[in-house]
């Protein structure tokens, strides 16, 4: 046990087998923690969320220039990439669509990392979502929440009592269709953490999302 990851890596780097780092701790500290795994040759595997486009940028190619590889996933439940999955087929019949994310209250940034990537993975089809039909007004400040890629809206619950869970709502005239993923126990995550260490070591650049793996 230490304090330090950097002589963590160190001891690391003298194995004669590819080492692997998993990071699950905090938006303000992920960054430096994978920048420090690199730099040693350690392979990152990150679950942590936060970080914004621009570091996972970065990070990219200081994986590039060091010729190996890292996994970053918003979500390790198999369960969740299914659902990412099961919204991009259904993107191709509805033009309308709502997220909303709900996780514990101690849980440092909002939107949730997964919520994010689900609207990345909408907007990726090349489609705009939502075409309005009235002129809106929020008579309180971020009432209908955030707006992300492709105009689609994000909203965010914390409460205690809450794990991970995510909905997707899709609405069309006449009917309502309705992808939800619970989270009831993070063991759910470890096939798909163990899925990313087997092969993290494999690659030779930075693999963003659990579903590129699988």
């Amino acid at each position: 046990i230490s304090g330090s990851l950097q002589e963590v890596c160190v001891a690391a780097a003298q194995e004669k087998q590819p080492v692997v780092m998993v990071d699950f701790t905090h938006p303000q500290a992920v960054y430096e923690n994978v920048r420090t795994a690199i730099a040693y040759g350690v392979y990152p595997v990150v679950g942590t969320t936060g970080l914004s486009p621009e570091q996972i940028e970065e990070l990219a190619e200081f994986v590039d220039k060091a010729d190996m590889g890292a996994v970053i996933a918003p979500n390790f439940s198999i369960g969740m990439v299914l659902l990412q999955e099961a919204a991009i087929r259904a993107s191709q019949y509805f033009d309308h669509v709502e997220i909303i994310e709900l996780h514990h209250n101690q849980k440092a940034d909002a939107p949730s990392g997964t919520a994010i990537q689900t609207a990345q993975r909408l907007a990726e089809l090349g489609k705009t979502f939502n075409p309005p039909q009235v002129e809106e007004s929020e008579h309180l400040s971020g009432a209908r929440g955030a707006c992300a890629d492709a105009a689609i809206r994000i909203h965010s619950v914390r409460l205690p009592g809450l794990i991970a869970h995510q909905e997707v709502i899709f609405g069309a005239p006449g009917q309502i269709y309705t992808l939800r993923h619970d989270t009831s126990d993070r063991q759910c995550y470890m096939p798909g953490v163990l899925l990313a260490i087997r092969k993290v070591t494999q690659l030779k650049r930075l693999i963003y999302g659990l579903e590129k793996l699988l």
